[in-house]
C-alpha cells in the first residue's frame, strides 16, 4: 500500500499548514504591522472632509473589513485573481495625496466614484501585464521598493516618537518604550530559536504593550464605545463620476500596480529566494484592481500591497500564505465585530515604531537586493540615483512644485514612490542599453 504524502506543515513553505496554535499568533504578526496604517488612511481623509462620530466608525470598521477581504483575495485566489502568495493588502498611503485632493476639491463620493474606474482599469492592467511587463525590469521595481523602503522609515521614527500631533511627542518615555521594543525584537530574531524567534516582533509589542499599560499610555476609552456586531453597509455615502478625479486616480493605479509588483518580487525574492513568476505578478494586480473596486463599493480606499509586511517576509523567512490568511479572517472580523479592532487601536505609536522599524528597513534592503541581480554600470547608476533623486528630493520639498498646474501637483505632490517610479520608467527607456548588456538581456 502506497504511503500518504506527509501533510506539509512548514511555515517556511508558501503551501504550508502550520499548526493554529503556531499559525495565529504569526499571522497577528502581520495584523499588527498594518493595523493602524491601515486606518489612519481614512481617518485622515475624514478629517480632511468633516466626517466623523458614527459615520467616522463606519469607515473605520470598513477599512477593517475590506483588508481582509482583499488579503483572502491574494493568499487564496479564484482563478486568475491572486498572487498565492503572503500578501497583505490594506488602504494605501500611495494614494493619500491624490485622496485628499480629490475628496476636497469634489467630494467623497467623487473619491469612491474615482475608486470604483481605477479599480477596473487595475483589473485590465493586470490581464495585459505580461505585453507591458518589459517596461517593469528589476532596475525599475527595484527603485520602487527601495524608495518604498526609505520613504517608510520616516513614518517609523514619527510613530516610536509618539505619532505625529500628539502633545508628548519625542519625549524621552516615548523613546524608551519605543527603542525597548526594537531592542528586544533585534535579541529575539538573532538569539532565539523556534516560535519565539519568529514571532519575534508579536512578542516584541506585546511585551512593549504591558509597558505601556503600567507607564499610563494606553487608553481603554475607543473600547469601551466600540460596539459589539455591525454590518458594513454598501454605498453608505453615495457616489459619483467625475472626470477631473477619475484621470489622476488612472494614473496612481498605473504605479500602484508597478508597486505591487515590486512588492510580490520582493516578497519571493526576500522569502523563497527566487524571481516572481509571471502568473503570480499579473493575478497579484488583478487582485488589486478587485480589492478597490469591491473597496468602493464598501465605502473604502484604493488598496494596495502592504510593504511593511514584505519586509516581514523577508525578516522572517516565513512564506506560509495560510499564516497570512489567518490575519485577514481576523481583519474581517475587527470589521464585523468593532470591539475587536478598537482593542489593537489602543497599541501606543512608540509600540507600533519600535515594532516597525526593523521591518521598514528590511523593505529597503530587499530593494538593494533586487538592483544588485545586474551589473551596477553607467546607465543602471544614472537611472537609480535620478529616480532617487527627484523621488525622495522632490517629496521632501513639496513647495518646489507650488506654480505647477493642479493636475500635477495631484498626480506627483508628496508621492515620492510617484515620482520615483515615473522617472525610473522614463529614464529606462529613454537611455539606450549598451549593445553587449542587450544580448545579456
Amino acid at each position: 500500500m502506497r504511503e500518504m504524502k506527509a501533510f506539509n506543515k512548514s511555515k517556511f513553505d508558501v503551501d504550508g499548514i502550520p499548526d493554529l496554535r503556531e499559525a495565529i499568533p504569526l499571522g497577528m504578526q502581520h495584523v499588527f504591522a498594518m493595523f493602524l496604517g491601515n486606518i489612519t488612511v481614512c481617518m485622515i481623509i475624514a478629517g480632511n472632509v468633516g466626517i466623523s462620530g458614527a459615520d467616522l466608525v463606519l469607515l473605520v470598521q470598513s477599512a477593517m473589513f475590506i483588508a481582509g477581504v482583499s488579503t483572502l483575495m491574494q493568499t487564496h485566489p479564484i482563478g486568475k485573481t491572486g498572487a498565492k502568495l503572503p500578501v497583505v493588502m490594506g488602504a494605501s498611503f500611495g494614494f493619500l495625496t491624490t485622496n485628499i485632493a480629490i475628496a476636497t476639491n469634489f467630494n467623497i463620493r467623487a473619491l469612491f466614484g474615482a475608486t470604483l474606474v481605477g479599480g477596473i482599469f487595475c483589473v485590465f492592467l493586470g490581464y495585459f501585464l505580461k505585453y507591458v511587463r518589459r517596461f517593469f525590469p528589476s532596475i525599475v521595481t527595484g527603485v520602487v521598493v527601495l524608495t518604498i523602503g526609505l520613504s517608510l522609515l520616516p513614518t517609523g521614527i514619527n510613530s516610536l516618537a509618539g505619532g505625529g500631533g500628539s502633545s508628548d511627542f519625542g519625549s524621552l518615555q516615548n523613546w524608551a518604550v519605543g527603542l525597548t521594543v526594537l531592542i528586544l525584537t533585534i535579541i529575539l530574531n538573532q538569539k532565539a530559536k523556534g516560535a519565539i524567534k519568529t514571532s519575534a516582533i508579536l512578542i516584541s509589542i506585546i511585551v512593549g504593550y504591558i509597558i505601556s499599560m503600567f507607564l499610563g499610555m494606553v487608553d481603554f476609552t475607543p473600547v469601551k464605545q466600540a460596539g459589539w456586531f455591525a454590518l458594513p453597509k454598501p454605498f453608505y455615502f453615495g457616489i459619483e463620476f467625475n472626470i477631473g478625479a477619475i484621470i489622476p486616480m488612472l494614473i496612481m493605479f498605473i504605479v500602484t500596480a508597478v508597486e505591487t509588483v515590486g512588492d510580490v518580487s520582493a516578497i519571493t525574492t526576500g522569502g523563497a529566494g527566487r524571481e516572481a513568476t509571471e502568473d503570480e505578478l499579473s493575478g497579484s494586480v488583478i487582485a488589486n484592481g478587485l480589492s478597490s473596486v469591491f473597496s468602493a463599493i464598501f465605502n473604502g480606499m484604493p488598496t494596495t500591497s502592504f510593504s511593511q509586511n514584505v519586509g516581514m517576509v523577508s525578516f522572517t523567512k516565513i512564506m506560509s500564505r495560510f499564516v497570512v490568511a489567518c490575519g485577514a479572517i481576523f481583519l474581517i472580523l475587527a470589521g464585523l465585530v468593532p470591539k475587536l479592532g478598537a482593542v489593537i487601536s489602543t497599541i501606543p505609536d512608540p509600540v507600533i515604531g519600535g515594532g516597525t522599524l526593523v521591518v521598514f528597513s528590511q523593505i529597503a534592503m530587499t530593494g538593494m537586493d533586487i538592483l544588485t541581480r545586474e551589473p551596477l554600470n553607467d546607465r543602471s547608476k544614472l537611472i537609480i540615483g535620478l529616480s532617487l533623486v527627484f523621488g525622495l528630493g522632490l517629496s521632501s520639498v513639496p513647495d518646489a512644485m507650488q506654480y505647477f498646474p493642479q493636475a500635477i501637483k495631484l498626480i506627483f505632490g508628496g508621492s515620492g514612490i510617484v515620482i520615483a517610479c515615473v522617472t525610473a520608467i522614463i529614464l529606462n527607456i529613454l537611455i539606450p542599453e549598451a549593445k553587449e548588456e542587450r544580448s545579456e538581456n
